[in-house]
């Protein structure tokens, strides 16, 4: 009669509000009320039922500014009724099962983790406790527990980590009770303390007590019991107890009994299950030789072979492949040593840095590999480290926020993605180690053996790389048609792996060879993006087409079995090498072929430059000097080239007007691998040197000093970025060494000069070359910019700056297709201080100091989107450089500077066409489109036929007959 009474009065009072906040307020108002215990019950019932019929009943009470949840936990505190209880433990489960994590985080936001817990634990005082009471307690902590970042601590002070894995031990036989109990297990395991305290307490032990072979019951216990003992196993201590008792091979098992059972793959997750806790113990070095020992390797590569028919078991096939990957012996770099095969004498030691380490080294010490391999603490699965472009500085430092890896995204394209092909990849690797009677392992090549014996046999390819900028040092056969290749080091280095340039013969048409390079150091390379290796046929070029042409298929990038020691990682441990590998077929028997990192530019082909274009330039036109700079180490000219116009006349006025032009000063070349930068420069000096009126002009306006090569010895002997003196010398301008740094010390000695007769240079600028971003940009020097950037507590709007070192970048977006603004930083790094770009800019003074940085890949934007870079493109980019210095005249000194109105018409309408006209070449075409062919000319006249700057208005609206038959749309290669 009273609980009648009371309903009716519920729903006189609901006219103006909704049924659940009127039986929240009653439920408030007898939640003290010990005497009401019935009336709670059956108002909690309500709410329940409501609960479970609406959602919009849900929300509400979620909303914000809601107080039910405080009510509901508040009368779950205080009161002693049983099924009040249990009707407010459904409610909760009702609440938090649905709406995300959002309602999770509510209930712990006001205190439910708390409560719920001091709960568990006075319920866990009943003898016996409450089945029923148990299951709820346990599915809301299940829910919320993830949400509280505390929760862990929490649950391990109110004793909860017992409670529960008591409650799992003694009724194992009842699922219903257990099933929640694990979810909460392991949500406890997600504290390492937690983790390691429950497996003292034998839950290890336990969980494998749960899992067991295939069964078509109680898989979705089996499913919890699994991910709670994977989340266990992150434990080291767990781990090493989990190997002690021989579960790796119990583990390895019940997966292939999964496996073989579960023909309909019903059972997807649970295979996971299992290989999610073999991934987690394989973390530690027990682990792994357990993991080995047990036969492993055979079992997952097999398993992994039968699922990949399935796309839906793809999960399956990753996790088996990291798994063993990771457990793949580390194998050393079969060498004597990881330093240069060549040797060359200092004429001074450093007294510090990575060169005085390497010659403080005692003979004996092995430098290839050390007891880094074994260390437990190894992070082996950081795939994706943050090494930048100039990652392998002097202090193997990680700062530069120039280059954002992250940028380069895969393009999502039909067929097989770069990930996909990886695995493949490294799943023929593992093949290695499981069939080693099929690996041939021959060495093929050798630098550091000068006996070994050249193959005859007729279908082995033949290695070279003893010619000008040659890189390789040795070739091994692992199978018939494939062979990994090894770089060599920088000369007094022991790292810079990357520049590669060798000469492949003995080879038979239409067969598809392996390349693998394997002593790869940088974490990502664009040959995950789109790029392609370079190469040169000799039977081609017999034929009328001697052009280098992007090849290779199956090409991609990753982390391979072999181990970089400390010593070559400059300190750091656990360091793995990278392959870059690629498959190529040849057109041609027995033909000569070369391959390379990029179009090669050496220091032969400069000098035969600079020759044709001295004895092809009009001595009464243009004023041109080819001096040295000094000489290298190894005793090569550094050419020093300066160019301007002759003077009109003897008269004073022409001879002072010649003398006072202001100087540009420009640079290229000091990294050896970076070839992109000389035909950049190529590009500029054949402009400065052409008979255009503008070329003319522009000369007119400045006297050009140029170093198209910083780095002679580099370039001669294949080294990838550093000099004989085995530094980097675009670290060197802060303090040059006259006898280890002689070009920096000179060249900087020269603009110091400049800068002392009051002749400072308008523009001082470095060609680069870059490996990890698309198009062409720049990097300049601003002290705002870095001030804002750095967060400085200097508010960067108190910084007065002149914005000019924006100018000349402003004008390259809009006149060269590959140029792109977006691309370009200002900021000056910490670790750039001592290149040429900032020292020029902080030491000599020029506010216009910029490093251009060229892809060696492609572009992303503009005309050129979708292609890979060819010479031609990158020759076009210098010419633009100078067109963008004519522009930057006009537009810093107005008055001084005039030029015949249609010239100055013309050149607007060819900034403005470039911004407005498509090519017809800016999409990626098919796979079938006819292969890039790019012919490298070397020629000093190859910009006379077909004049950058007059002619160009064709090449940004509509082609002419002659173009189409220079550089037609058939010889572009295109990302795939």
């Amino acid at each position: 009669m009273k609980i009648l009474v009371f309903y009716i009065l519920i729903n006189t009072c609901l006219t103006n509000n909704s049924r659940v906040v009127g039986l929240l307020a009653q439920l408030e108002k007898i939640s003290t009320e010990p005497t009401e215990s019935d009336t709670a019950r059956y108002v909690t019932s309500k709410i329940l039922h409501l609960a479970q019929s609406q959602e919009k009943i849900r929300r509400e009470m979620t909303a914000k500014g809601s107080t039910g949840m405080e009510v509901l936990l508040s009368t779950l505190e205080n009161t002693k009724d049983l099924q009040t209880t249990l009707n407010i433990l459904s409610i909760l489960v009702e609440l938090v099962s649905a709406g995300g994590g959002r309602r999770a985080s509510f209930l712990v936001a006001k205190g439910g983790s708390q409560i719920l817990l001091q709960l568990l634990m006075n319920a866990s005082k009943e003898s016996p406790p409450n089945e029923e009471l148990m299951v709820q307690i346990h599915s809301v902590l299940a829910k919320i527990g993830p949400k509280d970042k505390k929760f862990g601590v929490k649950a391990r002070i109110n004793g909860a980590l017992n409670i529960t894995l008591n409650l799992v031990k003694q009724n194992l036989q009842n699922h219903r009770l257990v099933l929640p109990c694990l979810q909460l297990l392991r949500v406890y395991s997600a504290n390492s303390v937690n983790s390691v305290s429950l497996g003292k307490n034998g839950v290890v032990e336990l969980m494998f007590k749960t899992i067991g072979p295939f069964s078509k019951k109680n898989s979705g216990l089996m499913k919890v019991a699994l991910d709670t003992l994977a989340a266990l196993l992150k434990s080291k201590t767990n781990a090493r107890r989990a190997v002690d008792r021989g579960y790796v091979q119990v583990l390895l098992t019940i997966y292939v009994d999964w496996h073989r059972h579960d023909n309909r793959h019903r059972n997807m997750l649970i295979r996971k299950g299992i290989l999610q806790s073999l991934k987690s113990v394989t973390n530690i070095k027990l682990g792994r030789k357990a993991f080995i020992d047990a036969n492993g390797m055979k079992i997952l590569y097999n398993t992994s072979q039968d699922c990949l028919a399935v796309r839906t078991l793809d999960p399956l096939v990753n996790i088996s492949s990291l798994i063993m990957r990771k457990c793949f012996p580390k194998n050393r770099l079969p060498l004597p040593t990881i330093k240069s095969s060549f040797h060359f004498q200092l004429p001074v030691i450093p007294m510090t840095g990575p060169v005085a380490q390497l010659y403080s080294l005692p003979p004996e010490v092995d430098d290839v590999v050390d007891e880094s391999d074994d260390n437990d603490d190894i992070d082996l699965e950081a795939e994706n480290e943050t090494e930048n472009e100039d990652d392998l500085d002097q202090n193997f430092k990680n700062d530069d926020i120039e280059t954002d890896i992250n940028k380069l995204k895969p393009q999502q394209e039909p067929g097989r993605t770069i990930e996909e092909l990886k695995m493949t990849k490294i799943a023929q690797d593992i093949e290695r180690l499981i069939h080693q009677s099929d690996i041939i392992d021959r060495v093929v090549y050798d630098l550091d053996n000068p006996n070994y014996i050249i193959p005859e046999e007729g279908d082995i390819l033949k290695f070279n790389s003893k010619f000008e900028s040659g890189n390789l040092r040795k070739v091994i056969q692992i199978r018939k048609n494939e062979y990994d290749l090894i770089l060599n080091s920088d000369i007094n280095s022991n790292h810079y792996h990357q520049w590669f340039y060798f000469e492949v013969s003995g080879m038979r048409p239409g067969v598809a060879y392996r390349f693998n390079i394997i002593n790869c150091e940088k974490s990502n390379s664009q040959f995950n993006y789109g790029m392609q290796p370079l190469m040169y046929s000799v039977q081609e070029a017999l034929n009328a087409r001697p052009w280098w042409t992007r090849v290779g298929t199956d090409i991609c990038y990753y982390k391979n079995h072999f181990s970089r020691s400390s010593v070559a990682a400059g300190g750091q441990k656990g360091k793995s090498y990278y392959t870059i590998t690629f498959t190529v077929s040849f057109p041609h028997k027995d033909d000569v072929c070369y391959f390379a990192y990029h179009y090669p530019y050496t220091y032969s082909t400069l000098q035969m430059h600079l020759q044709k274009l001295e004895s092809a330039h009009n001595p009464q036109q243009i004023y041109f000097r080819r001096d040295v700079l000094c000489e290298t180490l190894s005793g090569n000219s550094c050419p020093l080239v300066t160019i301007t116009a002759m003077p009109e006349s003897n008269y004073y006025e022409h001879i002072c007007q010649f003398r006072n032009r202001p100087y540009v000063f420009l640079s290229a070349r000091v990294h050896p691998g970076e070839t992109n930068a000389s035909w950049v420069m190529k590009g500029t000096l054949e402009y400065l040197m052409s008979n255009s009126p503008t070329a003319q002009s522009l000369r007119e306006c400045y006297i050009f000093k140029i170093v198209p090569m910083l780095n002679p010895d580099g370039v001669i002997n294949g080294n990838h970025r550093c000099s004989l003196s085995g530094e980097d010398l675009n670290r060197q301008w802060q303090s040059p060494n006259p006898d280890l740094h002689p070009t920096i010390y000179h060249a900087k000695g020269l603009l110091q000069y400049l800068a002392a007769v009051k002749r400072l240079p308008l523009v001082y600028c470095d060609y680069h070359g870059h490996s990890r971003k698309k198009n062409v940009f720049m990097y300049g020097c601003s002290i705002k910019e870095t001030v804002w950037h750095t967060n400085n507590n200097a508010s960067s709007c108190d910084v007065v700056e002149d914005v000019g070192y924006r100018t000349l970048p402003k004008i390259l977006s809009h006149i060269a297709p590959a140029f792109c603004m977006s691309s370009c930083s200002f900021v000056v790094e910490k670790s750039k201080e001592s290149t040429a770009r900032v020292v020029v800019w902080r030491e000599i003074g020029v506010q216009r100091s910029y490093t251009m940085e060229s892809t060696l890949c492609g572009c992303d934007q503009g005309k050129y989107k979708g292609l890979q870079i060819g010479t031609r493109e990158l020759e076009e980019m210098g010419a633009k450089f100078c067109v963008g210095l004519l522009r930057l005249k006009r537009l810093t000194s107005p008055l001084e500077y005039s030029l015949p109105s249609s010239l100055l018409d013309f050149e607007n309408d060819l900034i403005e066409s470039s911004c407005k006209v498509t090519s017809p070449t800016t999409y990626v075409l098919d796979e079938d489109e006819p292969r890039f062919l790019e012919e490298v000319d070397y020629s000093a006249e190859s910009n006379d036929e077909l004049d950058i700057e007059l002619a160009e208005s064709a090449d940004y609206e509509t082609s002419t007959q002659e173009e189409v038959l220079s550089d037609s749309d058939s010889s572009r290669t295109y990302l795939p």
